[in-house]
Formats: C-alpha cells, structure tokens, sequence
C-alpha cells in the first residue's frame, strides 16, 4: 500500500468526469480507492461501492443527496443533467425486436431517464442501423449525422445510447466524438437501482453488479495505459503489474461482496424455513416494472403501509405482506422486483439472492399491465427471466395470470382462457382473484377441507383454532359437541387423529 500511495502521488489529482476520459483516470481512480483505503474499510463493501466506481459512475444525485460519484464535471450538484437519448433501429437480424417498435422503445427509455431525478430528456433520435455488432452500431453517414446532431442541439451534457451494454471501447470512441458522458442501459438501470436501494442486501447486490462494468472498462483503459508506458510498470517490490494490483483489489471486492450476500442468503432461507413450519402459504406477485404489483398487493391485504408510485423500479428490495383468504386462512403475499426488457443476465444475477423467494413460492401471480401499447413484449420478457432463474414447473404451470388496468382500457374484452381481468386501482374483479389463490393455495400446499365433529369439554376445538383455519363451529347444544368446518394440512391432521383417537370425524 506504501508503494501504491507513492506512485499515487507522483500522478497528477483526479479530475471530475468531463467528456472523454483518459487513459491515466481509470488507473487514478482505483489507485486512489486502495491507497487510501484500509483492508477494514474495503470489506464495507457496499459503502466502498462509490470509491472503486468514482472514475466510471453515472451523473446527478439520487433523491436530493449529491456526492462526487454522481457528478460530471462543470455539473453544479442538484443541477440538471441534460439527456440526448439514441436509440438504435435495427432493421434485421438476430438483434431486431419482433414484439415491439422502435416507438415504444424510445418511450420506455424516456421512462428510464424521467425515473430519474435531475435528469431531464432534451432531444432523442431513432436512427436505423444494419451493424448494430459494430463498435459505433451505426454506419458511417448515420453515425455522422448524430454527431452533428448533438453538437448543434444546446444544453446537452448526457447521450444514452439505448442498447443493452456499450463495449468500454465503443463508450469512449462516442465521448470522444460527441465531447459529452455517453450512457447505456446498463449503466441507466444500475444507477435507478442505486437510487431505490434501502436495505443492506439490494446494495450489497448493486455493488456485485457493478464488478464487472469495472473490469471490462479497466482492462480496456490499461490497454491504453500500456501504451503509454506506464500499465506494465512492476510497482515497487511487490512483483505485480498496476494491472495485476487492480484486477486483485477487484477480485478481493467481489469475493467480500459474495460472502455478505450468502450470509443474507441463508438468513432468508432460515426465514423461509420459518415460515414453512408454521404452515404459511407464500404467493409471489412478480410483473413487469411499473405494471401495479404493489398497488395489487395493497388492495388485497389492506396493509396501509404500503404506498405504491407510478415509477419504474420502485419496488427493489422484497418486501412480505400478510393478507387472508376468503376462507380466512392466513397467506403471505411477497412484492417482488419489476422486470425489464433488454435487462443484462449479469444485473438478474447479482439479484439472484432476492430472486430467489420467487422459485420457493407456493404460488405465482403474474400481473400484466394490460393498458400498455407493449403489453405482449413485456409478458415474454417476465416469462424468459422466469425460465432463465429456473423457475420450477410445477410453479410455471400453476401461475395465475392477471390482466391489470382494465379501467384504462375501453371495451376491454379478455380473449385469452384462464385469464382473470381486475383493476387493482378500483378493486374491480378482486374477489374473483382470491378465489382462484384460494383453489391454487390448497392445491398446492395440500390442505383439505374437513368437518370434524369436537367434544366441547375437551381442548379439541381450542387445538384447531391453534392448528388450523377454522371457518365455521356448528354447536350441538343437546350433545355437549359441535360440528367444526376447517381448513388443515396433512401433518396437522394426523397429529388431530393422534391426539384424539376417540374423536369422530
């Protein structure tokens, strides 16, 4: 670390982002993290998120709290980023949207930019590509055309280029060509979530997400370094090249990164486990982002806590709300994360942890934002991130698919069979819904519907209050018993016969 903070001080300060960046910054920045930086303080890995990111991180505040990472250069803190949004069209091959417009799109990356706070969309262009592989995605006159495009339009310090992830090289040609900080998807999507992030755990997977944006940026910025001379220099006695000492620091991060994530994992999982023993169905109500997951979930439980925004990515962290069914049996309904198209496999990995409450679900409730110009596109985005996290089938095949909104549609008519239409804003066809939880619920737990008749002077009916959802108590006044309707398990069951042999049914 001494030879580090040595070489650090020979390097000119680290400047604020300000269009293209040089080749020495990424180098700066990350010296920077690890000279100043104890062991201690790097294994706080989601607060040493901002250090290691400082060289490469998207601009503005998140909610009002400025802090250098969030900053370009010449950009007063709580001041207006200004956002030229791009999309590329492309006109055939494996990377063209079938599902969808290229309209539709650059609404949704508008979504994104507006999501935002002090951010603000300026202009935007469609511009059909036919190279989108290429490392500039447009062919030369298109590309020339957009360059001059955004030098003549005034105010513009921001380009999203809306595809999926920018190669570092292609990021730095576009800064270099259009004098302003060039965005992905990626980058867009990882700083909402950066902004919507309360607990712990969706940091610490913010953080993880964030690993290999920083690799893939530095290996091509130690190209350049190398260049110059300085990238393979051996630093003091210690044997490793700058590189070698960045990639290590890097792979130390990750590896703290994982290690507090798989201790949240398992606690979720001894919460999980907890939850099982005491027999409480788990329904997962997942969708698409902004489709009214949690509004849905407000008007089922009447939990007031609640307090859903027509924002995209406004539910990060999974939350658990208790509700009961119509037979009054106790169900645990889990708001999920939002899904979007075009979100990389490596952003749904670092999420995996939380993810993860969806495959241990009893039941899945797909909400579908049936309003939407997009409505179709947006299901089978759902349904491949469902697929790819392996989601098991007797789960896929038991989903309840719900079209939601159909108060912003006129003349709604469902056509599709086993669909259940509601309005969740209006509590429209609610009651439908939890019915069909309800038939799910009992399929999938394997809990039954008895008449079991009780001695009153026995414990017997103060056992099933305890054991099991009791609906209805017929008394026998006459007889000193009573007929009891309830809702139990299998296990529950047999524990009842075995405490009560002598007990009719």
């Amino acid at each position: 670390m001494t030879a580090m903070r040595r070489i650090f001080s020979r390097l000119p300060p680290l400047p604020l982002l300000q269009g293209p960046p040089r080749a020495h910054r990424a180098a700066c920045t990350l010296l920077h993290a690890a000279g100043h930086r104890s062991s201690s303080q790097v294994q706080g890995a989601a607060a040493g998120s901002s250090s290691l990111f400082r060289g490469f991180a998207l601009s503005s505040s998140c909610r009002g709290r400025d802090s250098d990472e969030f900053r370009v250069r010449g950009l007063a803190p709580g001041q207006q980023l200004k956002v030229f949004i791009v999309h590329p069209d492309v006109k055939w091959g494996s990377r063209k949207q079938h599902l969808t417009t290229a309209g539709l799109m650059m609404a949704e990356a508008e979504g994104l930019v507006n999501t935002l706070e002090n951010w603000r969309v300026v202009d935007k262009i469609v511009l059909s590509t036919k190279t989108p592989e290429k490392k500039k995605i447009f062919g030369k006159g298109n590309f020339q055309l957009l360059a001059d495009k955004i030098r003549q339009t005034a105010g513009i310090n921001a380009v999203f280029v809306n595809v999926e992830r920018l190669s570092p090289g292609a990021e730095r040609e576009f800064e270099e060509a259009w004098g302003v900080k060039v965005f992905d998807r990626y980058s867009v999507v990882l700083h909402i979530f950066r902004c919507n992030a309360r607990t712990k755990e969706a940091k610490l997977q913010i953080s993880l997400a964030e690993i290999p944006l920083l690799r893939s940026r530095l290996r091509n910025e130690m190209a350049n370094l190398d260049q110059q001379g300085g990238g393979a220099r051996y630093i003091g006695g210690s044997g490793e090249t700058l590189m070698e000492v960045q990639q290590r620091l890097l792979k130390e991060r990750e590896m703290k990164i994982r290690l507090a994530l798989e201790k949240l994992r398992r606690k979720r999982k001894l919460l999980r486990s907890q939850r099982k023993h005491k027999e409480f169905p788990v329904v997962s109500v997942l969708g698409y982002t902004n489709c009214g997951k949690t509004t849905l979930i407000k008007a089922l439980t009447g939990d007031g806590g609640l307090q859903p925004r027509d924002q995209l990515f406004a539910t990060l962290d999974v939350t658990v709300h208790g509700g009961l069914l119509p037979c009054r049996m106790p169900v645990l309904y889990v708001d999920t994360i939002g899904f979007l198209s075009q979100l990389p496999h490596l952003l749904i990995d670092s999420f995996s942890a939380t993810l993860d409450d969806i495959k241990h679900s009893d039941l899945l409730v797909h909400v579908r934002d049936i309003s939407h110009p997009e409505t179709e596109n947006q299901k089978q985005n759902v349904l491949s991130v469902l697929k790819n996290l392996q989601t098991p089938e007797r789960l896929m095949s038991s989903m309840i698919e719900v079209h939601n909104k159909i108060d912003l549609v006129d003349d709604y008519e469902c056509l599709e069979p086993g669909v259940l239409p509601i309005s969740a804003l209006t509590q429209r066809g609610l009651d439908q819904l939890s019915a069909a939880v309800e038939e799910e619920i009992l399929k999938s737990t394997g809990k039954h519907i008895l008449d079991l008749k009780v001695d009153l002077s026995s414990p017997q009916l103060s056992w099933l209050y305890k054991e099991s959802t009791v609906q209805d108590v017929a008394v026998d006044a006459d007889d000193g018993s009573a007929v009891v309707n309830v809702i139990i398990s299998a296990a529950a069951y047999g524990r009842y016969k075995k405490l009560f042999t002598d007990k009719g049914r």
